[in-house]
């Protein structure tokens, strides 16, 4: 009944397709109506819950489908493809998107360490970015709690934080914990290695500056990041340059503006390595872009 209730709250708030950032900070609601395909796009750290319909993710190949089952948690920014495919006016795709406060999500995670030990630390090392995890009942609990305050704005200053609070310590007891924990927790240097990379695309990083900056070899720095994001360093920058630069051309910027932005000196290698990830040069790329808007 809970699940029904959230639902019934947001399409409430947004009868008509649109996203709208609520009251509450960090919190969206969407509606979407008409199919999506699956653009470049970066997820920041946030969870996605799926209320009606399905969204789809894609990371290095691997397709993740979360629907009203299964909601999605990104506990670190990642360079995807996303989309709602099956989206339509009488299936439409409806749900809530809360971004993680990083500083939050650490105390939770040092104090759950700290009382579990050793045991809970060694199980976060074996879990993935991108988690889906099912809709279990102090999930789904703490989610209608929190998006219940929007219909008091006392409610909402007293309570908002705590609420928020009491979300992500759900998220972190559920099955997408360990990728949280992994993020927030005690060893979270390849999260905070890409919180670095996200803030310096336009300059030239190599893996030996990757690796230096968390005071790891070259070696156990390039293993343990792609075991928890599945791609290579390079892979990774090099994703997440050409995902930034397809959303700024999507979004207007001219193609030479979007490749300066992401930090491709060379029009041409920018021209060369867009069409080797998306299949279409820039000005095709472009042309799509204007004509979908």
């Amino acid at each position: 009944m809970s699940k029904e209730q959230i639902r019934h709250l947001i399409e409430r708030r947004l009868p008509k397709a649109g996203l709208v950032e609520t009251a509450l900070q960090g919190v969206q609601i969407f509606r979407v109506t008409e199919a999506i395909p699956c653009v470049p796009a970066v997820y920041e750290p946030t969870i996605v819950a799926i209320l009606s319909g399905a969204k789809e993710a894609v990371l290095d190949g691997e397709h993740h489908v979360y629907d009203a089952s299964r909601y999605m948690l990104c506990p670190m920014t990642l360079p995807v493809e996303a989309g709602s495919p099956q989206a339509a006016p009488d299936f439409p795709l409806l749900g809530v998107t809360i971004a993680l406060q990083p500083r939050v999500m650490r105390e939770i995670v040092i104090e759950m360490e700290t009382a579990a030990g050793a045991a809970r630390r060694s199980e976060a090392a074996t879990a993935r970015a991108l988690a889906l995890a099912s809709w279990d009942s102090g999930f789904t609990l703490a989610l209608l709690r929190l998006l219940e305050l929007l219909d008091s704005p006392l409610d909402m200053a007293v309570l908002g934080p705590g609420r928020l609070r009491e979300l992500y310590y759900a998220v972190l007891k559920g099955e997408a914990g360990g990728a949280a924990r992994r993020a927030f927790g005690v060893g979270n240097e390849i999260a905070r290695t890409i919180d670095y990379l996200s803030t310096h695309l336009h300059e030239p990083v190599t893996i030996d500056d990757m690796a230096a900056h968390v005071g790891m070899s070259r070696a156990v720095f390039h293993r343990r990041f792609k075991d928890a994001t599945t791609l290579s360093p390079i892979q990774f920058v090099k994703s997440m340059r050409l995902n930034n630069a397809a959303m700024q051309i999507a979004g207007g910027k001219t193609v030479s503006e979007a490749a300066w932005d992401v930090g491709y000196q060379s029009p041409s290698q920018f021209s060369r390595e867009f069409k080797r990830m998306y299949g279409q040069s820039p000005r095709v790329w472009t042309q799509l872009a204007v004509g979908s808007r």
